[in-house]
């Protein structure tokens, strides 16, 4: 049991380590491109629970302060992942909440995709609630329908280890993923009837397989996503790639298959996971290398971005390396850490300057709208709203030129 709790802390933490962007570097970037991410809905990822990436609320109010000033619109944010079951949920949406009361004029919490447009008009930061694990369920369904009425957007059915949901990547590492499991199935079937997206991430590929299966056959058209996870294939050929690969990274087939399903998926600004490099400071470029992988792999209509942030990652680098012996990869993670690699791209540090350097590579000013956030919100309306794709292009079209209208009479 001991272990277990291990495992499942080690996995949270690794992720954590991932995350952090406060000693991450600021890129120059031209003032057109500044102002085209001000100008644009920008949907990155915080997944940092209260107690890891952050302890005070000041931290919060920092974070997206210097976010809201650089142009991000909104966030996908964790409050559980791991093994954290319902109980933990209820702690880290008080934390959550709390500190955004000390500053309500700041924060909309999104209820549906509307509520993301009034944010960026409004200069404010919108939440989007998600969930990186199926534990806070506590093995009874119908609490699908609570998180729901709390505005959890999005669930991963198995983070990293085994779980009665099915298994997760490091799982299938170390060739321990049975797959998807009949209550696998059964929290899918919630997921759908309740609107919550299904977020493939963190999943082992045969979990991930069987529960692209069970959706396409029982759910189509209903979109499947990976919200933060890198091409394994960008990294295969690099000289120094580990054997195995990052566990972490996905394969092409996961991302076609998302994408078929009118999905997305999103690479994570992340150092430790770009396997092979490993470089202390993302640059712009090699955030752009994992934009453009994607988008030549499944088109511009089904990629979008994650920094995948955590704050810092000083407590967190310091736990994985003292405790390296549960983490079961091989040694690959803290490998990577001894490399410099400990960081990501924060979205307001460097997203500008990965914007000059798409510019560059021929990516026009409709193909990064759609990247930094339109999919995304494609998507929701889709799951959350239960739109088609063309019924939302419909009326988003005409959503844009109001919003730039309000703009431009009410610029802040």
């Amino acid at each position: 049991m001991k272990r277990r709790m291990l495992l499942c802390l080690a996995a949270l933490l690794s992720s954590a380590a991932s995350f952090a962007s406060v000693e991450s570097k600021t890129w120059e970037a031209s003032e057109e491109a500044k102002q085209f991410v001000t100008d644009t809905i920008v949907i990155g990822m915080l997944a940092s629970p209260y107690g890891t990436g952050w302890t005070e609320y000041s931290q919060l109010h920092d974070y997206f302060s210097l976010a809201r000033e650089n142009g991000i619109t909104g966030h996908e944010m964790t409050l559980t992942a791991a093994s954290m079951n319902f109980d933990d949920l209820l702690e880290q949406h008080y934390h959550f909440r709390s500190a955004m009361a000390e500053q309500p004029d700041k924060y909309i919490v999104v209820n549906e995709t509307r509520d993301i447009e009034a944010a960026h008009a409004l200069g404010k930061t919108a939440v989007i609630w998600n969930s990186q694990t199926a534990t806070i369920l506590s093995d009874d369904l119908k609490k699908m329908a609570l998180l729901k009425d709390l505005g959890v957007k999005s669930m991963i059915l198995a983070y990293n280890d085994t779980f009665r949901t099915g298994s997760g990547g490091l799982a299938y590492y170390n060739g321990e993923d049975n797959g998807l499991t009949e209550w696998g199935r059964s929290v899918i079937d919630e997921l759908v009837r309740f609107g919550i997206l299904l977020d493939l991430s963190h999943t082992g590929y045969n979990t991930v397989t069987d529960a692209m299966d069970y959706m396409d056959e029982n759910y189509p058209g209903v979109p499947y996503v990976f919200t933060h996870s890198l091409p394994a294939g960008l990294y295969k050929d690099e000289p120094d790639a580990s054997p195995k690969g990052c566990y972490r990274n996905i394969t092409d087939e996961e991302a076609i298959r998302a994408a078929e399903s009118g999905g997305y998926v999103s690479p994570t600004f992340t150092e430790w996971m770009m396997d092979g490099i490993w470089p202390e400071d993302i640059t712009p470029k090699q955030a752009a290398d994992m934009i453009d992988y994607y988008v030549k792999l499944v088109g511009v209509d089904h990629v979008g971005i994650a920094s995948d942030d955590m704050f810092s990652v000083e407590l967190v680098v310091d736990f994985a390396t003292k405790n390296a012996e549960v983490y079961n990869d091989g040694g690959y993670m803290i490998d990577a850490f001894n490399k410099g690699a400990t960081g990501s791209g924060e979205m307001a540090k460097i997203l500008a300057a990965v914007t000059d350097e798409l510019w560059s590579r021929g990516y026009t000013n409709e193909d990064l709208a759609k990247i930094y956030g339109g999919n995304k919100m494609r998507v929701y309306a889709q799951v959350w709203e239960g739109k088609s794709a063309a019924q939302f292009d419909k009326e988003y079209s005409e959503r844009l030129r109001l919003r730039e209208e309000y703009r431009k009479r009410f610029a802040r």
